[in-house]
């Protein structure tokens, strides 16, 4: 795990200028790479790259970046890690015996291969020389994101992993070409002036986060997953057009072609030989590794397989909250002494959690309002002291059917289609007539006799929710409002017009049913957008590597070529991958009511953080700024500080959004 930037400008320029720029602009990412740092510059081309580099394969200099392919053709800064490198080695060296610089000294490999280590980053160069860069990552398992300068075209591509792992931003700037891991790497570049756009912004209130390719600035672009980005010096000054080297979309069309045809008994053991495979190859690290541990399904089953293959006990990390219905420490705790895992447990005081706060403009670099960002960072944190490297559980949900909408979702619309809409209408003011607060006690009652599937945190939350969905006139409009916050949200920013997005295109999967047209577009939006970008900003701003097994392509491809039946069955989500799970855990051990990894805003915005917000969202400065029609926000403001309603995610929005602007002016 690393951290990349670089520019490319018309004309050449001096190496005191390219020196000093990358230099600036690196640093504004060293959190991502406190181990050492390089920089690379053609004068007379005007491309430079810097890296900054955490230390996880080849400890020694043989892994410094920018790093040159052996005859000289590619240079390339690269983040992530190839999982499969040795493999690629191995075949280069067997199908490809005559290296490009020959080097009979070698004592690596068959000792043709002229490798100066043994780094990821040296193998994709060496596949560069032979295969060329797309059908090298088509090979390629793992996480990443890259930017490689090819010498004899005289052009830069830019790459990212297939499911968006990592992070790559780019743009032009005035002459400049300016692309990095992290925003904050662009904005370092003198040249960069980019204006924010509001018709972002209100993708933001929708989503809590940036949809791909927004980003807060014009003209600031997130390369999509699975795509490459080629810039020639004969089309400067264009905007690039990224092109797909592997596709969902496609991944989702072959699976339901060529659907698995073999047994309940067979799917699960060849999810478990599948997943067992990608946890060994991500333990695959020169430095301390272990893994994030909830208790819940995904985590424990990452777990239970690295266990499962390691000769010592592995290292497990989980925050508590004192706070009911925030905590799941009590959850990992018996998951990992089931397993014999090394656990560390740290209960975090709310006083502790909401010290985060004013750190998360800088930590997310643009506005990003998923408040699970906050005991994100802090497990992160806590990993971080004993370990370099964490694995994590995430993607379960997408790929198995995990999330409650998945299961109500498409009983609702069953159920409410056949309803005359002013039906429909009544019953949602009915059930927003008791507030959250009434809705959690009477739910409190009778959560005690409803079957364990039926149990859930948050319920008055959830019963808002399901209020604004009844009157919903599509399924797919079911889905946007459920992944939803501010349902109209170019009409709380001034200037706005809602962009389209992935979301939009939700009809256009014809072959698929409803809870997998849900999935898939989880996968493409929510997951790279909101649930990735949350674990990376927060790990990296600590130093520490994110693996995620779920996210191996493979295991990706296999998922959607199993029936829905194996991923929902009889009301339960991730049925198979409960059955894996089951063959190392008890299942009495995992049984719980699904729970969010969030903190009590609600509570917290009415009292601790009420001045904090208060400021934020005071009416003269929202009019000052000009970027928010203050009346709905206010509104709000005040049905939530009355008790009456429960507006948290909304009011979060808009107050991540004024927090980095203030940051953004300092």
């Amino acid at each position: 795990m690393c951290g990349l930037t670089g520019c490319w400008q018309s004309g050449s320029f001096s190496a005191e200028r390219a020196t000093a720029t990358l230099d600036v602009m690196a640093t504004a990412i060293a959190h991502r790479g406190p181990d050492d740092s390089g920089i690379w510059f053609d004068a007379d081309a005007g491309i430079g790259l810097a890296h900054r580099r955490l230390s996880i394969l080849d400890l020694s200099p043989a892994g410094h970046q920018p790093m040159s392919s052996a005859s000289g053709r590619y240079v390339l800064v690269f983040n992530g890690e190839i999982y499969n490198h040795l493999e690629l080695r191995w075949e280069l060296e067997r199908n490809h015996p005559q290296p490009l610089t020959p080097n009979p000294s070698s004592t690596e490999g068959r000792g043709a291969y002229p490798w100066r280590g043994h780094s990821d980053t040296e193998t994709l160069l060496a596949g560069f020389e032979v295969w060329g860069i797309a059908a090298t990552l088509q090979r390629a398992i793992g996480m990443f994101a890259m930017a490689v300068w090819d010498r004899a075209e005289r052009n830069l591509t830019l790459a990212r992993d297939r499911l968006g792992e990592k992070p790559l931003y780019y743009g032009w700037q005035g002459e400049c070409f300016l692309f990095g891991s992290e925003l904050k790497a662009l904005r370092a570049h003198p040249a960069f002036n980019a204006t924010i756009d509001r018709d972002a912004l209100s993708l933001f209130l929708r989503h809590n986060c940036l949809p791909t390719p927004y980003t807060i600035y014009q003209g600031i672009h997130k390369l999509p997953p699975g795509t490459l980005l080629t810039l020639s010096g004969t089309a400067r000054r264009a905007d690039p057009i990224p092109v797909a080297y592997w596709s969902l979309r496609d991944a989702v069309e072959q699976g339901q072609a060529q659907p698995f045809q073999g047994t309940d008994a067979e799917a699960i053991t060849a999810l478990d030989d599948l997943l067992r495979d990608a946890v060994r190859r991500q333990q695959l690290a020169d430095v301390p590794l272990g893994a994030f541990l909830s208790g819940g399904v995904d985590s424990s089953t990452i777990v239970a397989l690295m266990q499962a293959q390691s000769s010592r006990p592995v290292k497990t990390f989980t925050i508590g909250f004192h706070e009911n219905g925030y905590n799941e420490a009590h959850y990992a705790q018996a998951v990992a002494r089931h397993l014999g895992a090394d656990h560390t447990e740290l209960y975090v005081t709310p006083e502790q959690a909401r010290a985060v706060i004013p750190r998360l403009p800088t930590l997310y670099d643009e506005p990003f309002a998923d408040s699970s960002q906050i005991p994100t960072f802090l497990v992160s944190e806590l990993t971080r002291r004993q370990v370099t490297v964490s694995l994590s559980g995430d993607a379960g949900d997408e790929l198995f059917g995990g999330y409650n909408r998945y299961l109500l979702a498409d009983s609702i619309w069953r159920n409410i289609r056949w309803l005359p809409p002013a039906l429909r209408t009544l019953a949602a003011r009915s059930m927003t007539a008791l507030s959250p607060a009434a809705w959690d006690r009477f739910y409190g009652v009778l959560a005690r006799v409803l079957p364990p599937r039926w149990r859930f945190s948050l319920p008055g939350d959830k019963a808002h929710k399901l209020a604004r969905i009844l009157t919903a006139a599509s399924p797919e409009l079911i889905y946007r409002d459920l992944v939803s916050h501010w349902p109209q949200p170019a009409t709380v920013v001034i200037g706005a017009t809602e962009p389209a997005t992935v979301l939009n295109q939700a009809a256009t999967w014809p072959n698929l049913g409803f809870e997998q047209r849900m999935m898939v577009l989880d996968a493409l939006s929510y997951l790279p957008d909101d649930i990735l970008v949350k674990v990376d900003r927060a790990a990296m701003a600590v130093s520490l590597e994110t693996r995620v097994p779920l996210l191996d392509h493979r295991v990706v491809e296999f998922a959607w070529r199993l029936p829905l039946s194996m991923k929902i069955r009889h009301g339960e989500s991730k049925w198979i991958l409960r059955q894996v799970l089951d063959r190392y855990v008890p299942r009495t051990l995992i049984e719980r009511p699904k729970m969010g990894f969030g903190v009590p805003l609600d509570r917290w915005l009415r009292g601790p953080l009420r001045d904090w917000a208060e400021d934020l969202l005071d009416e003269s400065r929202l009019r000052q700024e000009g970027f928010f029609h203050p009346e709905p926000i206010r509104h709000k403001w005040a049905e939530h500080l009355s008790g009456t309603r429960n507006w948290q995610y909304h009011l979060w929005d808009v107050l991540m959004f004024q927090a980095w602007l203030e940051s953004a002016k300092a």
